[in-house]
């Protein structure tokens, strides 16, 4: 039988254990940046996630805290989740302009108003660009994989993934919450139609060819409702840094490598005689698995991007200009061939 003091002496080591769990999260700043799709958990130990949220590759998120000091895992805010509050490992990607601290935020007075941001900050985006021939490894089910041949353009050229606002919290930026519930690619045809000039839609398909599967719509709704312009100007203004991608050594680089292994440290070199000296401090790198063969293969390029964007922005200016990572992704992958290996 249990005594009173027993059950006294036990709830204080509960509650000393509760109180040391609390004291173990360490406060962060920033943003984590995931270099891969990994499940986002409500808990570390059971794993548990609820709706089976993902990070996405190449997405930043707001970074609350480490589980410890010496962090496994870190709790990230996923818009959208329920609850939003989730843990990830940390080799699923990288921190972003943030800080630690095992100290309690000082508390603002009352009548303290909230620092204004600096007049001088700048908008901070980031370029995805894709390397299809990979990414359909993964997705042969998609209808533009299954249309990919040798003589498109996704055989030698990156293609559009998006172009997406930062930090992560910001997007779905006034959107219905149908469209919301619809954001997922199951349901993308449903989502309301990107209406653009002739032109720009001709090339969009062209360069981004998941529009196939209605990616574009996808990226309006979750990044582009945030950009501050209309659809066309979005995607113009997207297709114009992609265009300038591919116009530079960096996809001399690609091309002349197909079938063959690249490192994260040549393609970084290519940006910085491509973009000038630094600009591949911008740049990530992300692999995928090949489900098939279990080859490594180079799934995409992050591009750290900062200032306003338009019609006539410099890709060099907006790389340059931004933070670098020293953190270059993935080491080295396979440049893949297209159609299905």
């Amino acid at each position: 039988m249990r005594t009173l003091t027993g059950l006294v002496f036990g709830s204080a080591l509960a509650a000393a254990s509760l109180t040391g769990a609390a004291r173990a999260e360490v406060k962060m700043s920033g943003s984590f940046v995931a270099d891969a799709t990994c499940p986002a958990t409500q808990a570390i130990r059971s794993g548990r996630n609820p709706g089976n949220i993902a990070t996405d590759a190449g997405q930043s998120y707001e970074l609350l805290a480490g589980n410890k000091d010496a962090p496994t895992h870190y709790l990230i805010r996923v818009p959208g989740a329920d609850p939003e509050r989730r843990w990830v490992k940390v080799d699923c990607g990288h921190v972003s302009g943030g800080s630690a601290s095992t100290e309690p935020a000082a508390p603002v007075p009352a009548d303290q108003e909230k620092p204004a941001e600096p007049a001088s900050r700048k908008p901070e985006y980031v370029l995805a660009l894709s390397w299809q021939p990979a990414f359909c490894e993964t997705r042969p089910g998609k209808t533009e994989c299954k249309a990919q041949t040798a003589a498109g353009f996704e055989a030698t050229h990156f293609t559009l993934h998006g172009l997406w606002p930062q930090p992560k919290g910001n997007f779905y930026c006034q959107v219905a919450a149908a469209d919301k519930a619809n954001d997922n690619p199951a349901r993308w045809q449903d989502l309301p139609p990107v209406e653009l000039e002739p032109n720009t839609r001709s090339e969009l398909d062209r360069v981004m060819p998941g529009t196939a599967s209605a990616l574009d719509r996808h990226e309006w709704i979750k990044h582009g409702t945030c950009y501050g312009k209309s659809q066309q100007a979005y995607f113009s203004d997207a297709l114009n840094l992609t265009r300038a991608a591919n116009a530079s050594p960096v996809r001399d680089l690609f091309t002349q490598n197909i079938g063959r292994d690249l490192t994260s440290g040549q393609i970084r070199a290519a940006f910085d005689s491509a973009f000038g000296p630094g600009a591949g401090e911008r740049v990530r790198v992300s692999c995928v698995k090949d489900p098939s063969s279990g080859r490594r293969l180079i799934g995409e390029l992050t591009l750290g991007l900062t200032g306003p964007i338009g019609p006539n922005s410099s890709l060099s200016e907006l790389l340059l200009a931004s933070v670098p990572t020293n953190n270059a992704g993935c080491p080295k992958g396979i440049v893949d061939p297209i159609e299905f290996q």
